[in-house]
């Protein structure tokens, strides 16, 4: 099930964490990647580091955090990046290294943004 949408094709309902050192925008029902995180595929993460929730037309922006917003995810795989290669060279000095490197992710799919409780 998709979030609700707005004219220009976004979710009304998002918001902007921060994890590994990195900022993401996330909607209800998104996949993302982010920076490795512990857990097995199949586990519940819960993120609290929100930044910013936009709810329909009303906009929370925190400072730094946003106080009682959580997102929750599910583990979708732990996995490594496409190979990049590292290739140095020196010209005129027979100097040539090649190694590559495969970055470890997470890939994430955002199961629901939740909001802190009204006091009644």
């Amino acid at each position: 099930m998709l979030p609700p949408l707005n004219s220009k094709g976004y979710a009304m309902t998002y918001a902007v964490i921060k994890t590994g050192g990195k900022q993401y925008r996330v909607a209800a029902g998104e996949t993302i990647k982010v920076e490795k995180l512990e857990g097995k595929k199949g586990d519940a993460v819960e993120l609290d580091q929100v930044l910013l929730l936009a709810d329909g037309g009303e906009i929370t922006v925190g400072r730094p955090l946003c106080a009682g917003v959580k997102v929750k995810a599910e583990i979708l795989a732990q996995d490594r990046s496409a190979k990049v290669v590292v290739f140095k060279y020196r010209r005129r000095k027979r100097y040539r290294r090649k190694t590559g490197h495969r970055q470890p992710f997470t890939a994430l799919k955002i199961v629901d943004i939740l909001k802190p409780q009204a006091s009644a």
